[in-house]
């Protein structure tokens, strides 16, 4: 009886919106559990597995919205064409049956549901969560981006090769490959660390929204430049021990850091260290607008 009670109050408040995310939740349900299988169990395509952020970042948008539900009540209910407009793109989407489209048509009909009920107000109140949702929907972008990713691979490989010849090994460097004790490791595209950097940029957005500090523009900008420098210096140390690994015959030990869980390892204290980073880089601003309040006075 109370949870019926409570379900009937809900719905008398947000009447359409309950509508609404039932709708959502019959189209949508079936294919983000399907993201979610192949994220979780690698049984989706290499290009996709870069946006298994989403695996956290899906639930914790779907918390952001669910604070502010009251905030959304309250505004006025106001009508932006660009929603309909939106809504009828992502409709045509949805029904191509090619994955990808339909993968998009779910954050344009997002936006498009926050335009069409409450305007841009509504939009610029869901604007971050809606962030999230289309930095972790699946798409082709890595595979766009892969051909232009050799400078990095380069970058990669000849520093990996200066570290190991400083370790004492004998290590020649061609563009993108390294030769170690007779054989050949090759530094390829999906080894440049882009999923990598995707993964740090996104939990480094969820952090600074926890915390408060995204409304700070130098912090925000200081803390992704710091995510990018962290993310590109563990991938280096990454390739350069299966290097080391695959050079010297310890073939154990690349695979178990090329496709095991040593590699899930390594990520996970990659993002850890951004914790301590975010906290040291909002010490560094309380100093120093401390020094500059001392000054004015």
């Amino acid at each position: 009886m109370k949870l019926q009670t409570t379900l009937k109050t809900s719905f008398d408040r947000y009447p359409s919106e309950l509508i609404l995310s039932v709708l959502l939740a019959l189209m949508y349900l079936p294919l983000i559990a399907h993201w979610y299988d192949g994220w979780l169990n690698k049984t989706i395509s290499l290009e996709h597995e870069y946006f298994s952020h989403g695996i956290i970042g899906l639930p914790f948008a779907a918390y952001i919205i669910w604070t502010k539900r009251d905030r959304w009540r309250d505004l006025d209910d106001r009508f932006n064409p660009l929603g309909a407009v939106l809504l009828g793109l992502g409709g045509v989407l949805y029904v191509s049956r090619m994955p990808d489209f339909v993968n998009l048509s779910f954050p344009i009909v997002l936006a498009g549901l926050s335009l069409g009920l409450k305007g841009h107000p509504g939009f610029k109140l869901m604007a971050f969560p809606w962030l999230l949702v289309l930095l972790a929907t699946p798409n082709d972008l890595p595979y766009l981006i892969a051909p232009f990713s050799e400078p990095l691979q380069s970058f990669i490989a000849g520093t990996a090769g200066f570290i190991l010849t400083q370790w004492g090994l004998d290590v020649t460097v061609q563009d993108i490959l390294l030769l170690v004790g007779g054989r050949v490791v090759e530094v390829a595209p999906h080894c440049a660390g882009f999923k990598m950097l995707f993964t740090t940029l996104y939990v480094a957005l969820m952090l600074l929204y926890w915390t408060g500090s995204l409304k700070s523009k130098k912090t925000t900008v200081v803390f992704l430049l710091c995510a990018v420098a962290i993310s590109v210096i563990t991938n280096i140390l990454r390739n350069t021990f299966l290097t080391l690994f695959y050079g010297t015959g310890r073939d154990e030990l690349f695979h178990w850091l090329h496709e095991g869980w040593g590699g899930d390892a390594i990520s996970a204290f990659m993002l850890l260290a951004l914790i301590p980073t975010l906290a040291a880089i909002e010490r560094l601003r309380e100093a120093l607008s401390g020094s500059d309040t001392i000054e004015s006075v």
